[in-house]
């Protein structure tokens, strides 16, 4: 099987599983106590955080570490609106975030907060102008994704971070959970106060992630207890799993750019292949967008039967964000963007990854085509309903 669905998840790297055997096996200890066993699993606490803090251009103070991207985003999200409501309880985001981020809103209007959902253009950007424009004396927060998990577009997260500057009691939250290892970011530059992070999107154990919270800052905790995590998170930490991600972290940092470029070649290649396909449309804009993502439609093919028809052939997909793909709608980020109704229900995800090369886009591409003109012939042969009299 040939895997094309990295945005889901990915293939944790050898070395990762390697460090996380290891730190299960010897570091067993609670690093909140005092005996030998604790201390060494702090000092592994400690120097995991280190690695973070050095790939991420921030102080080891700024790192908690989470469940993932979903507990990393409902932390910043509800950690702002719950400690400054008597600020204000407007909330500035866009129509194409994450669910994690998304639903989280939803859920705070039901809490009697108010939440501007910013639209987009055709390609998935939110352009500043609109920001500027949601802007009211009672906004607590903007919160804006990096890179976006269907289409790949990238948001013009700098400008928006050094238009935001002016405004010291507007916080700034960035799910970056695509865009880490694919699209550098530069944080403080940024004016980032709060980035959310999950390591089973660079190679790392699934179940653990950091939220970046910039150095002063205060948020309400959603999880009390032994005061862990500088009691933003309480509760004992997964140390292994904390390991394993600082070991993909390091994995990242000696690969530098050299794979982004790799990807963005591969990108490319299925690209070209995809307009070739009599049928296909290619959703994802050609510029400005990461280099692992690309979206495409088959109009007037079901997204689910194509994607089986390709596991099929040996090759994994999605259709949309892993989080709402067994929901039968179509996907909100392409109705969003203007894509009509069956465009969107007929819409997949292709994900490349390390381990993908060369000769995998190509079989993909053929399998496509076969898949497609079967799949179609097979529309055109159906007889057409008959009209009631």
């Amino acid at each position: 099987m040939i895997y094309l669905d990295n945005s889901a998840t990915t293939r944790p790297h050898p070395q990762v599983i390697e460090t996380v055997r290891r730190a299960m096996e010897s570091y067993y200890g609670n690093p909140s106590s005092l005996h030998q066993k604790g201390v060494e699993a702090e000092n592994v606490l400690k120097q995991a955080r280190k690695v973070a803090a050095q790939y991420l251009s921030c102080k080891e103070s700024e790192v908690i570490f989470t469940s993932g991207g979903t507990e990393s985003n409902n932390t910043a999200i509800k950690g702002i609106a719950f400690q400054y409501q008597n600020r204000g309880k407007h909330i500035i985001t866009t129509q194409v975030e994450h669910p994690a981020v998304y639903d989280v809103c939803k859920q705070l209007e039901g809490l009697g907060f108010t939440v501007t959902y910013l639209p987009v253009d055709r390609e998935g950007r939110v352009s500043v102008e609109a920001v500027q424009k949601a802007m009211r004396p009672d906004t607590i927060l903007v919160s804006v994704m990096h890179v976006n998990n269907e289409l790949g577009t990238i948001q013009p997260i700098l400008e928006i971070g050094q238009w935001l500057k002016q405004f010291p009691k507007v916080l700034f939250h960035v799910d970056a959970v695509q865009g880490v290892g694919k699209v550098p970011l530069r944080i403080k530059e940024s004016g980032i106060d709060l980035l959310s992070v999950s390591a089973h999107k660079f190679y790392g154990p699934r179940g653990v992630g950091i939220l970046y919270k910039r150095e002063g800052l205060i948020i309400h905790p959603l999880m009390m207890g032994g005061g862990q995590e500088g009691g933003v998170r309480s509760g004992t930490e997964n140390l292994p799993a904390i390991a394993g991600m600082a070991k993909a972290i390091r994995i990242l940092e000696e690969l530098g750019s050299v794979e982004m470029i790799r990807l963005q070649t591969l990108n490319q290649q299925l690209r070209e292949g995809i307009a070739t396909i009599e049928g296909c449309i290619v959703n994802t804009p050609e510029t400005n967008t990461a280099p692992h993502i690309m979206n495409l439609s088959v109009p007037g093919v079901k997204a689910e039967v194509l994607l089986h028809a390709l596991e099929d052939k040996g090759f994994l997909i999605s259709t949309k964000s892993a989080c709402s793909s067994k929901v039968n709608e179509p996907s909100r980020v392409l109705t969003a963007i203007g894509i009509e109704r069956d465009c969107a229900l007929s819409s997949l995800r292709v994900s490349l990854g390390r381990e993908n090369t060369a000769e995998d886009i190509q079989q993909f591409l053929k399998a496509l085509e076969e898949c497609v003109s079967v799949l179609r012939s097979y529309i055109k042969q159906q007889p057409a309903p008959a009209l009631r009299k």
